[in-house]
């Protein structure tokens, strides 16, 4: 069982920044890649970054390409995500996701789907004012 706290979010106005790190209970963290999703009012929740276990891969959807960067700190159980030059766009319910155990060789990039992850937290929101 993992249990995920995200923290960080918060009201920024357009162009700001914030950091968003996601707690990770457990002592199989390292063995899982991490992920966060969004969901904004109305809309269907969607992948936002993603990082293999080890932090060797990591991929961004397009929209946030160039201004989100996910990372994470294996020996604190903690993944972080930066998110700069905030749009309104953004605003939306950031979610951590952590994905099943990985058993084999290797560091596969994270996937992009929502049933590839395993436990998920309980959201904080980021509001962006324009």
């Amino acid at each position: 069982q993992v249990q995920l706290v995200e923290s960080g979010g918060g009201f920024v106005q357009a162009g700001g920044s914030l950091r968003l790190s996601c707690a990770a209970s457990g002592r199989t963290f390292s063995t899982r890649a991490m992920a966060w999703f969004r969901q904004a009012p109305g809309k269907e929740r969607e992948f936002v970054a993603g990082i293999s276990w080890s932090g060797s891969n990591a991929r961004y959807a397009d929209s946030v390409k160039g201004r989100f960067t996910i990372s994470r700190d294996n020996a604190n159980n903690t993944v972080y995500m930066q998110i700069n030059s905030l749009k309104a766009g953004d605003t939306a319910d950031y979610y951590c996701a952590a994905g099943r155990r990985w058993y084999g060789s290797g560091s596969p990039s994270p996937s992009t789907q929502r049933g590839a992850y395993e436990y998920w937290g309980q959201g904080t929101q980021v509001t962006v004012s324009s």
